[in-house]
Formats: structure tokens, C-alpha cells, sequence
């Protein structure tokens, strides 16, 4: 390959361009000022392009394209020949090369990315323009642009920033593209080598040299500056905690050193300002202080770690790069962790610890980093502290802050006092104790349950908010207008509000059996109304309100059917939006089963009741679940059990309350509105207790009232008899 020509010989190349297009006279003065650089030329020239923004002729070279060879103008007479090399391309490679570096420059303008020249085959630094470079306006972007206008890519090496990306023209292979540069490519290495992993440029870390860095000891202004922060000068320099004229200011220097040895500097101004040495390796501050440390504390920053050990403590260290606004959404894995990569670099030292103190500052960024190292760091060993009041109305942000308003001994008690950061799932009773207090003194009012509006019935169920209750019975034994009553007894006593998935009934029907429940009039004149007067139209427009207010609907507008999750989601809404404190759904064989091939029945209703009694505990909602009993064999008239539900012995095995309601068939043993309302189980004995209560249903108005004592005498009887009679069989 022909060596590299001078910057003489590019200017005569140039030259030559021009007299392509016609300026003779400049190539004959470019041929006498540099005759030796035009003979080495050999008649080769290259084609210098403009950052494509118009026909204008650059004051310098803003995009070399590729060498190629051409024919010198016969004005001039060619050199030297120069052998040809073996990357030259045709032009319509050339031309092709041109296209796609246009479309680079283009689609970098639109990311923000406008450089006033552009070079190719070398990393140029410019200004971010998502982050600005932050309080120092560091030029902290670096941007690639492959010879061959392949691909461009971009990184921003501000730690809170990291935007990087790439582009590429339309058509190009992401294969090819990922393909190693080689051929007529220039030198890509500065002061180190790089390496490229996938379509991105990583830099190697920097070794700095502290004879380099120009680091001087601490002028008095910045020691009484620590001072006032009641930082000592012996914990300064025990830190080396140095300074370094800037900018016509002077900085503090925080060294972070591993093995004694500086790896990076972070500089920050009295106002503030943060900036670091770039590229190099992030490691934590004051690391060599937890080398083999069973507990560690972990600050925000540098200035912390500082306030830590004039408390005592020397197994601090802090982070390098502040805190993020928010918890990210997920969890990255280690080689794109970019953001917390001084955690990975340091896993040597962390891994030793068996206490890890998380101590970062008391606002939302700070309790931010808590989380992201706890992820990280594993919360079960992980411990956080609570900042005390620095006076009547404000807290403490971090430790400098308690270092200075209340000393170095509040500052140990801090840490003294720190408690196990929490994890998801893991409590300990005293997180419940206000609950538990409440549940004692009675303050929220249904502790003990709610009335159901019948006293028989009381002594036997109330209706406990976060319960499951499953009722069941035989067909037309009443279950669903025993439900109904039952919800306008509660808004009648307590004003409760209710979502009811009642699919069995059509809305219009529903309303009909609600108002009458509540007006105590029949809807329709009509001959089940017997001789009572039939609601009025004032009364039917107040009842209207009343069901608009109390009830709200799930109703499936399409001919599938819903399934568990879908009728939940619905009832989280309402108990969100509305405020609803009851759901019923009614009945289970009318909501969609589809199951796994693999996943049995009773798996299955084992696993949809386990949905159902979370959503009643989450949202503190009580929940009426009507499940049918299967189809019964030699029946004798009495009530089912709780195991004869069609589906699964898990409805009983699994539900807070079982009820059974039944309603009397047999003349012979009492009057045919009777309806037995059996508690077949009660989990809470605060509540309730297993037994039968006896009601009467007024078939004009839908009520249930309490039946006579002599009624329910008579039915205890019968029911006695036909036991007996069984048992002889």
C-alpha cells in the first residue's frame, strides 16, 4: 500500500480537483510551491466533500471520502507512478459511498447531532444534546462515522446520561454492518486502543497519573469551607482530599483510589458543580476502607462518606455518580448496568459483607438509589436508616446534614438505629400493629361485622369486609333474592355501595326485584301484587336514583362468556372509581372455565377462589360467590351440603362463609314461604357460628322477615322426622 500522503500532498490533490473543474491556474501554483509533494502524488487525487449542506466550497475538509485513483488533467504532466492499491473501488462505489455518508450526516441532524465539520474514521467530541454536558457543559458526546457510511454511532460518557445509539443508511446488512472496519479505513487509535462490540465503540478505562493530575494540597478558603461542614483537616487528609485550578477557579479533588492506587477524580466547585476525569474505571469512593468489612455503610456522596468517619465510622463509601429520578421499570443484567457498573467493579469487596447500610439522602432520588442497590446488592442483607429532625419542622436530608445541626453522636445513633430494608412479601407483626390497635379499640366500626338485618340471622353470620362468602341451593331455592335482600338491608344500616355480576338475570328483571326490595311495593300491577297498591311514578323515579347510586353493573355486551380475571378487573374499577365495598357474582357456572390441558377441575377451582379472596383482602371488599350444587341422586327434600357444589370440594375448603339456602317444598311441614338459611361455616368465630335460621319471603314486595317461633318449631320437626325415617332405610 502507498504511504500516507502529507498534508502538502493533500493540499496538491486538492489542487488537482480544481483543475478538474477548470482552475488550472491554481494546481500550476499548487505544482511549483510543493513540486517533491505533486511528484509523489503520482497523479492520484482525492475528492474532499462538503458536510452536503449546499455547492459551497469548505474552508477545510469536513468528510473525506475514499481514495481512489483518476486521470490528472493533461495540462500538468503526471509524476512518478504509483503503485495502484488494493482497496480502490469504481466509481459507482464512490458515488454509492457518497450517497449513504449524505444520509448519515442527515439522520444525525435529526437526532439532535450537528457538528460544524465532520470527520470520518475518528471519534470527535461534541456537546450532548440531551444532557448539555450538564453544569460544566462537558463536550461529552462522542461520535463515530465509518469510512464507508456503513453506520455512525454515539455515546454520551456522562454517567447521568449514557444516551447512545446508532444509525444507518437505508439498505445496508446489519451483518455487514457489524463486520470489523478493514481496507482503506484510517487509524481509529488515539492515546489507546479501542475495541468494538457489536455497533458499539467501547473505550478501554484511563490510567491516570497523579503527577499528571496537578493536584495540590487544600488552601485554607476550602479547608474552613470543610470546617463549617465539620469536616476535620486530619479526615481530609486521611481521604487525600486534594484541590486543582480550573477553569480560573479552584475545585475540590475527591480521589478514588483501589490498593492505594488512583483510579478516577471527581471534582465538584463550592456551588455544586460536579464534573470527573472521563473514561475512567467507576468505582465506589473510599473503597479501600471496606476491603473486608462485614458491615457496610453505603452514602450519596463524597462529602457523607466524610461525615461517616468523623462519627466513627470508617467502613463508608459512596457512590460515584448521585442518584437516578425514579426506580427503573427493570432490572438490567450485568453488561448493560452502565449506570451502576462501580457496583460490578467492586463486587469483590461488597461480597464480603454480610451488613450492608443503605444511608442515602431522604428525598425521592435518594430513596430511588436505595432501591437500586438493595436490587442489586440483595435486600436480605441489606439495612436503611431513617433521618432524624433537624428542628420542629424540617428533617434531615443526609449525613452532613446531622453531622452539622445535631453532631457526631445523632449521627451514630443513626446508624445505630437503621432497620431491615423492607422486601415484598416479609413483614414483621409490628408493621400491622396500628392495624391491630384499630382492630382493638373498634375505630373503623366493622371489626365485628356488619348487621344483616336480621336478628336470627346475626347470631349466626355478619358480613365482614375482605371475606369470601359462597352460597349455594338447590335450584329455585331462592339464593339470588336472598343475596338481593340482603345488599339493600346493608345500604339501608351502613350505606354500603355494590357491583353485582349477576348474569342469570336480565337488567331490567334485576331492577324490578332490587326496587321492590326497597320500596316495599309490587313494580307491576299485576296479579302476584294481590291487593296492593303498586309503586308509584314518584316513587319508581326516587327508587331509579337509589339503584343508580348503590349498584353498579358487570354485564358481558357480547355473546362470550367472561372470565374470572375479566369480571375482577371490572370490580377492581368499581371499587377504585365508585368506592364499592361488595361484589356478587352469580352464578359460577356461567362464567367462562377454559382451562389448561393439564390443570384438572379442581385445580382449577382451587385456583380461581384463591383469585377471588385476594381481591376481597386487597381492596377490603366482601365478596358473594353462588355456586349450584351438582345434580343430587335420591334426594329427600332437605337442604344440600356445602360438598355437594358441582365443581370441586375446594368451595367449602377455601371460603371464609358457606351458606346453604332452602326453601320448603312440603306442605306438610310448615308454610311454603319458609326459607331455611343454613351456616354450614364460619372461619371467624368473632362473627358468627354454624347454625340454621328460618325467614319468611313476602313473594308481593321480595322481603324476608323473620319467621315465628312456632313456624320454625313445626319445620325443625319435619326436617327431624325425614332424618329418622333415612336413617331406618
Amino acid at each position: 500500500m502507498p504511504p500516507r500522503p502529507s498534508l502538502q500532498s493533500l493540499l496538491l490533490m486538492a489542487a488537482s480537483t480544481s483543475a478538474a473543474a477548470g482552475d488550472s491556474a491554481l494546481l500550476l501554483a499548487a505544482r511549483r510551491r510543493f513540486p517533491a509533494a505533486f511528484a509523489a502524488a503520482g497523479g492520484q487525487r482525492i475528492r474532499l466533500l462538503h458536510s452536503f449542506s449546499g455547492n459551497r466550497l469548505p474552508r477545510r475538509a469536513e468528510l473525506a471520502c475514499c481514495f481512489g485513483t483518476a486521470p490528472v488533467p493533461e495540462a500538468v504532466p503526471a509524476g512518478p507512478a504509483v503503485p495502484r492499491s488494493r482497496n480502490v473501488r469504481t466509481m459507482e462505489e464512490k458515488r454509492a459511498c457518497e450517497q449513504r455518508l449524505g444520509k448519515l450526516v442527515e439522520m444525525l441532524k435529526n437526532e439532535g447531532i450537528n457538528m460544524t465539520q465532520w470527520r470520518l474514521g475518528t471519534f470527535q467530541r461534541m456537546l450532548c444534546p440531551t444532557c448539555k454536558g450538564g453544569s460544566t457543559e462537558e463536550l461529552s458526546l462522542s461520535v463515530f462515522i465509518r469510512n464507508d457510511g456503513l453506520n455512525a454511532t454515539w455515546n454520551c460518557f456522562r454517567a447521568n446520561c449514557g444516551w447512545k445509539g446508532n444509525v444507518q443508511p437505508d439498505g445496508v446488512s446489519k451483518v455487514y454492518q457489524a463486520k470489523k472496519d478493514t481496507g482503506n479505513e484510517t487509524d481509529r487509535g488515539s492515546e489507546t486502543d479501542q475495541e468494538v462490540k457489536g455497533n458499539h465503540a467501547v473505550k478501554p478505562h484511563r490510567k491516570l497519573r497523579e503527577e499528571d493530575m496537578r493536584l495540590e494540597p487544600l488552601c485554607d478558603e476550602l479547608l474552613t469551607y470543610f470546617s463549617e461542614r465539620m469536616i476535620s483537616p486530619e479526615t481530609l487528609r486521611r481521604n487525600n482530599v486534594s484541590q486543582r485550578r480550573w477553569n480560573n477557579k479552584i475545585v475540590i479533588a475527591f480521589t478514588y483510589r483501589r490498593d492505594k492506587v488512583l483510579v478516577g477524580c471527581k471534582y465538584r466547585e463550592v456551588s455544586k458543580k460536579f464534573s470527573q476525569e472521563p473514561n475512567t474505571e467507576k468505582i465506589l469512593y473510599g473503597l479501600d476502607d471496606i476491603k473486608q468489612a462485614r458491615d457496610i455503610i453505603i452514602v450519596e456522596g463524597e462529602i457523607d462518606k466524610l461525615s461517616m468517619e468523623e462519627a466513627g465510622y470508617r467502613n463508608c463509601v459512596s457512590v460515584p455518580d448521585g442518584a437516578p429520578a425514579q426506580v427503573s421499570n427493570k432490572l438490567p443484567d450485568k453488561d448493560h448496568d452502565k449506570k451502576y457498573q462501580y457496583l460490578w467493579n467492586c463486587k469483590e469487596y461488597l461480597d464480603s459483607a454480610s451488613r450492608i447500610i443503605l444511608a442515602t439522602d431522604a428525598d425521592p432520588p435518594g430513596q430511588a438509589l436505595a432501591e437500586e442497590l438493595a436490587r442489586r446488592l440483595g435486600k436480605e442483607r441489606c439495612w436503611r436508616v431513617s433521618w432524624p429532625k433537624k428542628n420542629e419542622t424540617e428533617f434531615c436530608k443526609d449525613a452532613n446534614e446531622v453531622l452539622m445541626f445535631l453532631g457526631p453522636q445523632a449521627l451514630k445513633k443513626v446508624i445505630e438505629g437503621a432497620e431491615l430494608y423492607p422486601i415484598r412479601g416479609l413483614f414483621n407483626f409490628r408493621d400491622f400493629f396500628p392495624e391491630i390497635d384499630s382492630y382493638y379499640l373498634g375505630i373503623r366500626g366493622d371489626e365485628l361485622g356488619i348487621p344483616t338485618g336480621w336478628k336470627c340471622m346475626d347470631e349466626l353470620y355478619k358480613v365482614v369486609p375482605g371475606e369470601l362468602t359462597i352460597v349455594t341451593g338447590v335450584p329455585n331455592s331462592g339464593k339470588s333474592e336472598w343475596i338481593d335482600a340482603l345488599l339493600c338491608n346493608i345500604n339501608d344500616q351502613c350505606g354500603w355501595k355494590f357491583v353485582l355480576c349477576s348474569m342469570e338475570n336480565k337488567v331490567r328483571d334485576h331492577a324490578r326485584k332490587l326496587l321492590e326490595k326497597h320500596i316495599k311495593k309490587p313494580f307491576f300491577d299485576a296479579r302476584y301484587g294481590g291487593s296492593v297498591e303498586r309503586m308509584s311514578e314518584d316513587e319508581l323515579e326516587e327508587g331509579k336514583e337509589w339503584l343508580n347510586e348503590t349498584f353498579h353493573l358487570i354485564r358481558c355486551e357480547d355473546d362470550c362468556l367472561p372470565s374470572i380475571d375479566w369480571v375482577l378487573n371490572l370490580a377492581k374499577a368499581a371499587v377504585l372509581r365508585h368506592g364499592v365495598r361488595g361484589l356478587v357474582i352469580d352464578p359460577y357456572n356461567e362464567l367462562d372455565h377454559q382451562r389448561p390441558s393439564n390443570q384438572n377441575e379442581t385445580e382449577y377451582v382451587s385456583q380461581i377462589l384463591t383469585k377471588i379472596k385476594r381481591f376481597a383482602q386487597h381492596h377490603s371488599c366482601h365478596v358473594w360467590f353462588v355456586a349450584h350444587p351438582r345434580q343430587l341422586h335420591n334426594w329427600n327434600g332437605g337442604p344440600p351440603n356445602m360438598y355437594d357444589i358441582s365443581g370441586s370440594a375446594h368451595f367449602i375448603n377455601k371460603c371464609d362463609n358457606g351458606i346453604v339456602i332452602h326453601r320448603n317444598r312440603d306442605p306438610d311441614a310448615g308454610p311454603m314461604d319458609v326459607v331455611q338459611v343454613c351456616m354450614k361455616k364460619v372461619r371467624n368465630k368473632v362473627i358468627g357460628q354454624i347454625g340454621d335460621a328460618f325467614l319468611t319471603y313476602d313473594r308481593i314486595t321480595g322481603e324476608y322477615k323473620e319467621a315465628d317461633e312456632a313456624i320454625v318449631a313445626k319445620v325443625v320437626k319435619q326436617q327431624m322426622r325425614q332424618k329418622q325415617t333415612i336413617h331406618h332405610r
